[in-house]
């Protein structure tokens, strides 16, 4: 009897194997909450950050880190599963008013739930679907804007770099390049002409399989900014491998498998559950994780 074949590249993620948070100031925690919480539907961290100077933010095995200082604003999109976009637009109305005075706003394209944070940041919901897999709640993906010409410099860097698994797709928005960034997760690059602010210091937390490997590429080209801790290291520019010329810069907090923190248990909330509707064992997301 023949066996079945498989696709056995289709499973294959490269030395990127998480995409952990993304971490973007905010100034002021009450309207943080507002947007992420009430109006998004997201949890809070119940252990770690829970004062008034940082709050971290839940989604499924991700996080946002919301440090509270002067406001910083992501140079793109970051991308989100939710379990429902019908209860998304719900919560999204009852936060209106409150955060009028602010740049928030929300634009319903049916298949997807545009949001901006009071600050500005772009925050794109999705409803879970087989374009993300097993994913029903989480960040599938943060998207940047980046120079016309640059794609095949920024695929090369994550290659040669960072054994990435990397490839140049197509969608209704055009071309662009897609970094596996862990499983049902990515980093996308997209080309705009579209003059972009300069760089206010955000940054992005990925974790790899081979920790060393990119840390002496990176030491050798004299691009490690921090040396965080044994388990941690910092780099901001993606740079062409020929001419060392910056092609985008993104702050990438990067950690080893071996990090205390690394898939570490996150709780994540239902939303829809309050104090009138209250059904006991339905206090819980874990329906709504990836798995």
């Amino acid at each position: 009897m023949a066996m079945k074949k498989y696709d056995r590249s289709a499973e294959d993620m490269g030395n990127m194997v998480e995409l952990g948070h993304v971490n973007v100031q905010v100034p002021d925690q009450h309207l943080a909450t507002l947007y992420y919480m009430s109006g998004l539907g997201l949890t809070r961290d119940a252990y770690l950050m829970t004062g008034v100077e940082n709050m971290w933010i839940n989604i499924g095995r991700g996080q946002f880190h919301l440090p509270t200082r002067t406001e910083q604003v992501l140079r793109g999109i970051t991308g989100l599963v939710v379990p429902s976009l019908d209860d998304l637009r719900e919560r999204l109305r009852l936060v209106e008013d409150r955060l009028a005075e602010t740049k928030f706003t929300w634009t319903d394209h049916g298949n997807y739930v545009d949001t901006v944070c009071p600050w500005g940041n772009h925050v794109r919901c999705h409803a879970p679907s087989d374009r993300f897999g097993k994913m029903q709640l989480g960040m599938p993906y943060v998207e940047f804007p980046v120079p016309k010409g640059t794609l095949a410099g920024i695929k090369r860097f994550y290659d040669d770099l960072f054994a990435a698994r990397t490839m140049m797709e197509k969608n209704n928005g055009g071309k662009y390049l897609r970094v596996c960034s862990g499983d049902g997760q990515s980093l996308h690059f997209r080309e705009s002409t579209v003059s972009q602010p300069e760089y206010d210091g955000h940054h992005i937390q990925i974790t790899l399989a081979d920790f060393s490997g990119p840390h002496h590429k990176l030491k050798d080209r004299g691009l490690i900014t921090e040396e965080s801790d044994q388990w941690q290291y910092r780099f901001k520019d993606i740079v062409d491998l020929d001419t060392g010329k910056v092609l985008f810069t993104i702050e990438h907090e990067v950690r080893s498998m071996t990090h205390p923190m690394f898939n570490r248990p996150l709780m994540n909330r239902n939303p829809i559950m309050t104090n009138r509707n209250y059904r006991p064992g339905h206090d819980s997301a874990t329906w709504a994780m990836m798995g």
